[in-house]
């Protein structure tokens, strides 16, 4: 069996965000509680930012609250310096600090350019260093940008120079809009590990164009261990102009789990709670896995009794 991978289940947070229902606070934890039970042990479940412009992510707060004692690590994400102040107040357990590469995709998500939101992201880092919260960092758009088109490697490794500067624990590379090649993550993960080592990195990746597993297992075979995913792939991103889901959790357990890699996650209680969170948002997911007919998972089917091999 491979070196096992680390999967954050970000549905919470990514996934939920662009929803336009609104799924009650109590629906939030008995999910997340379900995903740890599952074997997911870090979460991503919400955001620390103005309430007006991601209003599912208003009781962030009280989530985390609900989550107290769980063994796993609730994350949230913060923007700035106001949100890193609400997530200490709240007692979050990690956090994870947001930068966009390109600067049409940061003006639209951060109301300023790279550069700029850099600053903020340091005095954010700052507030939670001080009261000893860990925290991560992750770089948005660092392959494609909705405003601005390809993204240039080179900011990313500026992004992820910064971070470095910060203490961060990990870096995480984000497919905003889920328009990366397998050959755009593997130059990608090339330049950052020239900053950080590939222990450290993680993959954000959503599935626009279907090539999100295919991308996540070629950065597998580059070293990296880390993956974010969103049950079922729900997911969006509200300042991003046709994004769609994020790569699902489902999915990408069943490609590692067929090809020898551990996760820890058990696939049938995440089919289950994969109907749950359909529930939740009143509507049918997308991973391939909610598509096929339900059998328990990565088992060999039996041959009918009778039936003749037709292989050559």
């Amino acid at each position: 069996m491979g070196d096992a991978v680390v999967i954050t289940e970000v549905a919470l947070r990514d996934g939920l965000q662009i929803e336009p229902v609104s799924v009650p606070t109590a629906e939030k934890v008995r999910l997340a509680r379900g995903l740890v039970a599952a074997g997911l042990r870090h979460l991503e479940v919400g955001a620390f930012v103005h309430p007006e412009r991601v209003p599912n992510m208003a009781d962030t707060a009280e989530v985390v609250a609900g989550l107290a004692g769980v063994p796993a690590t609730p994350h949230t994400l913060v923007l700035n310096e106001r949100g890193a102040h609400r997530a200490v107040a709240a007692g979050a357990p990690a956090v994870r600090l947001v930068v966009s590469a390109s600067d049409g995709h940061s003006r639209a998500n951060g109301g300023a350019p790279t550069a700029e939101v850099c600053g903020r992201i340091a005095a954010a880092a700052a507030v939670l260093r001080d009261a000893g919260i860990p925290f991560e960092g992750c770089v948005a758009t660092a392959f494609h940008c909705p405003f601005d088109g390809p993204t240039p490697v080179e900011r990313v490794v500026r992004v992820a120079e910064h971070y470095a500067a910060l203490g961060v624990r990990r870096l995480h590379l984000a497919d905003t809009i889920g328009r990366a090649s397998p050959g755009d993550v593997a130059r990608a993960v090339a330049a950052v590990c020239g900053v950080v080592p590939v222990d450290r990195v993680g993959l954000h990746l959503h599935d626009t164009y279907g090539m999100a597993a295919a991308s996540a297992w070629t950065a597998y075979g580059l070293g990296v261990r880390r993956f974010d995913a969103a049950l079922g792939g729900l997911g969006g991103c509200p300042f991003a102009p046709g994004a769609t889901g994020n790569v699902a959790t489902d999915d990408l357990v069943h490609l590692f789990h067929r090809e020898g890699v551990d996760t820890g996650v058990d696939p049938e209680r995440l089919a289950a709670l994969r109907d749950d969170l359909a529930a939740a948002v009143g509507r049918p997911l997308d991973s391939a896995l909610a598509r096929v007919p339900a059998r328990p998972a990565d088992r060999p089917v039996p041959a009918a009794a009778g039936a003749i091999d037709s292989a050559p």
